[in-house]
């Protein structure tokens, strides 16, 4: 029943009411991404039933092998959304370059980026994925899209959110006023306002990191994750749990919900590459939401949101989550001299696997 519940059509049309020189174009085109996303979302559910799962046999921009439903996503938010009229041209971490809208479709004010299948390594394991996205005003409504136009700092962005394929599916969004989040009710084919305003716990006992890069970390890392894993004899005083999904969006919802820090940091393991993710299709759009949920994101040394694109493809390190231990984490890095005490490796006495 939808008595006292807001869809996500009717939300997005209340919010333009607020504005009186608004076209309809920003309401138009957010209900074309959830248009898309209930498709993925009906691929990724089926699976191997349409054949859906496994490679596509091909290397995307990053040099990676993209899985099927990588293509699919990409495919489904490309034409689910370049002939509304609303947008300028778009850029997804699957394509080379950015799509200008084809000659046949109206030009409109706004520049869409998209990561369309995130976590995709983790498909054919049947563990949770999603889709990111975020949308940028046009510097040039009307006229040819650039590169250029695409290289905002991630403080432009006009809206920002992300699906999530599990046993629900979710659309988590902001539009610069707090963070709202809308589950798919499939019986009448609607997003439906479940989780208004959410907002990241102050205070957590969870960190998230991948482990076995431990060695490429550097010191201020490092010395967090001790003193986490220290537990109530270090000195922080208390126990932390570790989680690592490998979904950034997982990762992100479970944040949002329950608290907790994220860390994707810099590491000497590449060093062509100061990060792993991307600033345009990742970092930046789930920066806007963990901000506006009273989080903090980070790449250590500073703000995500007030870091300048130089390219589409950009990398970059990502810290988030509760507020207080992002600060403590930028913090360390500020003082990297204070290095970490060498008995509280990972792997030592204080490890994973020893009491």
């Amino acid at each position: 029943m939808l008595t006292g519940r807001k869809t996500l059509t009717r939300y997005t049309i209340e919010q333009e009411h607020r504005h009186e020189d608004s076209s309809g174009d920003f309401s138009g085109l957010l209900n074309a991404i959830a248009t898309a996303v209930k498709v993925i979302a009906n691929q990724v559910n089926k699976g191997a039933l349409v054949g859906a799962l496994g490679s596509a046999d091909v290397e995307n921009v990053q040099g990676e092998v993209q899985k099927r439903l990588d293509v699919i996503s990409n495919d489904v938010l490309v034409a689910e959304t370049e002939w509304g009229g609303h947008l300028a041209a778009m850029a997804s971490e699957e394509m080379t370059e950015f799509r200008p809208i084809p000659e046949q479709y109206r030009r409109g004010k706004y520049l869409l980026v998209f990561d369309p299948l995130d976590g995709s390594s983790n498909i054919d394991v049947n563990i949770s994925v999603g889709t990111i996205f975020s949308v940028l005003r046009s510097p040039s409504p009307g006229a040819e899209a650039t590169v250029a136009d695409f290289l905002q700092p991630g403080v432009e962005q006009v809206c920002a959110g992300f699906a999530l394929y599990g046993p629900a599916t979710m659309l988590v969004l902001t539009t610069g006023d707090g963070v709202d989040g809308f589950t798919l009710d499939r019986d009448i084919g609607a997003f439906v306002l479940t989780h208004p305003q959410l907002r990241i716990p102050e205070t957590t006992g969870e960190f998230a990191i991948n482990a076995s890069n431990e060695r490429f970390w550097e010191p201020p890392v490092k010395r967090y994750v001790a003193e986490c894993l220290a537990g109530r004899t270090g000195p922080r005083g208390r126990d932390f749990n570790m989680r690592w999904v490998a979904s950034l969006v997982a990762e992100a919802y479970r944040i949002l919900t329950r608290g907790g820090v994220f860390l994707y940091p810099a590491d000497t393991k590449d060093a062509s590459r100061p990060g792993r993710l991307r600033l345009l299709y990742e970092c930046n759009p789930i920066a806007f939401v963990i901000e506006q949920a009273g989080g903090r994101a980070s790449t250590g040394r500073g703000r995500v949101l007030d870091l300048p694109p130089t390219a589409l493809h950009q990398r970059a390190p990502l810290i988030f989550g509760s507020r207080a231990e992002v600060e403590r984490i930028e913090g360390y890095h500020d003082r990297p001299s204070e290095s970490p005490d060498p008995d509280f490796s990972l792997f030592n006495t204080r490890s994973l696997f020893r009491t």
